[in-house]
């Protein structure tokens, strides 16, 4: 019987070892708590390191022990001492070389290299991280290390009794005596999982929905998709600064939302720079260069002064180029290497500059389809294609109509003033119609602001009547039906740069009576040096390039 109750004690013994992970505590070798006192009086002292390896609840199996080479003589005291407090834990010196212990980075990196070369066993081993010995720049880089997850472990904080000179008032016969009354204190984990403390998740939720207000800056918008799309962009903005590129058509928000996003940076002190924005559709040949890397003075024609360029104006900020998709190839090239590289060429010149910022991109087309037919870079795509966003327009978004109603006549008051109002029966038939399938929303928010401002404006006294709806919604009906007609005279297989000219002459030919009327205006200049003109001539024959004629423009 006897023998059988051996058995099972071993047998349990061991399912207890398989069950029990051994702790391992990462720490360093206090310089200054640790070397307290010599001979038997060092006893009387708290030390960190000692009585962290003689905690009841805590057993400590292996302790790493992170030291620097003028302090050896301290680790050999050390790890005798602990030999004698607490005889089962193996304790591992690592030297360290630092040449400057409160230097971030060379601690930060010190640290890093001991994990990576590290063999973690997280099934058999449970970790922990001393920040109570070192500097305070040690105990912020064990803090960032942890929460990465290099080191998969847990703060341990020790503090020392509430009288640590109890052991020196005493008088004790022998050292065995002074070794066991010596000053315990206690440790204490700092675990990083924030769902345990509910004070601080509730902080970091509410700061969650500020941000992603912010965003929306304060439109209570109520479609589903996207709320969740802002949601996961203010992640991204909080915490990465790679480029971003927002897609969505023209007047859907992504200027906008790039100016929101800095705001959100800049109140987080992630960036000091300035805002800088540019259309790149408005960006032509030598004017593109200069625009966006600066030149030098006399690089080209009428560069008779330097100019420093929007890239470096961005530096430490945030640039965001709308209709990315417009560049030129060369720009292009020019702004992936001062994406990568954080530097660029101006213009004329063979001295680099120096300019750090985040890039957002906006661009209503398919790059996709420009890489294919070789009028976008595959490689910068790649580079600004990490976080893609997709903005809807308001059409896909009627839901959302009503709350940005109520932002523009908001932001209207605070422009003029005077805050205007619909009654029950004027603001019921305005929403009517805006969420209707009638509402094309070819120009999207941008389209809703104008419609707003303009009733806002009209209203007498502020108040918008029924009646300045319905005059609302026949100037929207006709400027729909007036932009397909337009858009239908565009050929669908042609150049960007063919298609903004031939947009602007279709423009001036609607505005004239007569084929030589708009001649005259179109070739106002070049006509002046020729001997003999025949503008009417001139302009039927470039309508003619595309399939166009007059009357076919001029058609009601």
């Amino acid at each position: 019987m006897a023998i059988n109750f051996i058995i099972l004690s071993n047998h349990l013994y061991n399912i207890i070892n398989l069950i029990m992970k051994n702790n391992v505590v990462f720490g360093f070798l206090g310089n200054v708590l640790d070397n307290r006192g010599r001979g038997k009086k060092r006893w009387a002292r708290w030390r960190p390191t000692l009585d962290l390896c003689r905690q009841a609840d805590l057993a400590i199996a292996r302790l790493e022990l992170l030291y620097f080479a003028n302090d050896e003589q301290l680790l050999c005291d050390i790890v005798n001492d602990i030999k004698i407090l607490s005889p089962n834990t193996d304790v591992n010196p690592i030297a360290i070389n630092i040449a400057d212990p409160w230097d971030f980075e060379q601690v930060y990196t010190c640290l890093f290299d001991i994990a990576k070369r590290y063999s973690f066993d997280p099934d058999k081993e449970d970790y922990y991280l001393h920040i109570t010995t070192g500097t305070h720049v040690a105990q912020i880089c064990w803090f960032l290390l942890a929460e990465s997850r290099y080191y998969p472990a847990k703060l341990l904080q020790t503090s020392p009794p509430v009288k640590s000179n109890d052991v020196e008032e005493k008088v004790y016969h022998n050292e065995a005596e002074l070794i066991a009354n010596s000053p315990r204190g206690k440790a204490s984990t700092i675990d990083l999982n924030l769902n345990r403390y509910d004070q601080i998740l509730t902080r970091f939720q509410q700061y969650a929905s500020e941000a992603t207000e912010l965003l929306k800056s304060g439109i209570a918008t109520r479609n589903k998709q996207f709320n969740q799309l802002i949601a996961e962009i203010e992640q991204v903005a909080s915490r990465s600064y790679a480029p971003m590129l927002l897609c969505g058509p023209t007047g859907a928000g992504k200027s906008f939302l790039a100016k929101q996003i800095y705001l959100l940076k800049q109140s987080n002190h992630q960036i000091s720079g300035q805002f800088v924005e540019i259309n790149c559709a408005t960006l032509r040949g030598d004017s593109a260069m200069s625009t966006l890397f600066g030149h030098v003075k006399g690089a080209f024609t009428g560069a008779n002064l330097a100019r420093t360029g929007l890239l470096k104006s961005a530096d430490g900020g945030l640039l965001f180029l709308d209709e990315i998709g417009e560049l030129g190839l060369d720009e292009q090239a020019m702004l992936l290497k001062a994406i990568e590289e954080k530097q660029f060429y101006p213009f004329g010149s063979d001295k680099p500059i120096q300019s750090d910022f985040q890039l957002i991109a906006g661009t209503n087309k398919d790059l996709k389809q420009a890489i294919s037919q070789g009028e976008f870079r595959e490689d910068l795509y790649a580079r600004i294609n990490l976080w893609n966003y997709t903005l809807p327009g308001l059409a896909e978004r009627k839901e959302d109509i009503e709350p940005n109603i109520d932002y523009e006549l908001a932001r209207y008051a605070k422009e003029y003033g005077l805050m205007p109002r619909f009654n029950r029966e004027s603001r019921s038939a305005y929403l009517q119609f805006a969420t209707s399938h009638e509402a094309l929303w070819q120009g999207n928010f941008r389209e809703l602001t104008a419609s707003i401002t303009r009733m806002a404006t009209l209203a007498p006294q502020g108040n918008i009547t029924v009646e300045q709806v319905q005059q609302e919604i026949k100037r929207l009906k006709a400027n729909w039906h007036q932009n397909r007609q337009h858009n239908a005279l565009i050929p669908l297989e042609i150049d960007e740069f063919d298609r903004y000219q031939l947009e602007k002459v279709i423009e001036v030919c609607k505005k004239n009576s007569t084929l030589s009327e708009a001649g005259r205006q179109l070739f106002a200049v070049s006509r002046t040096k020729k001997q003999k003109s025949n503008d009417a001539d001139r302009l039927k024959k470039y309508l003619a390039k595309f399939g166009l004629s007059w009357d076919e423009i001029n058609s009601p």
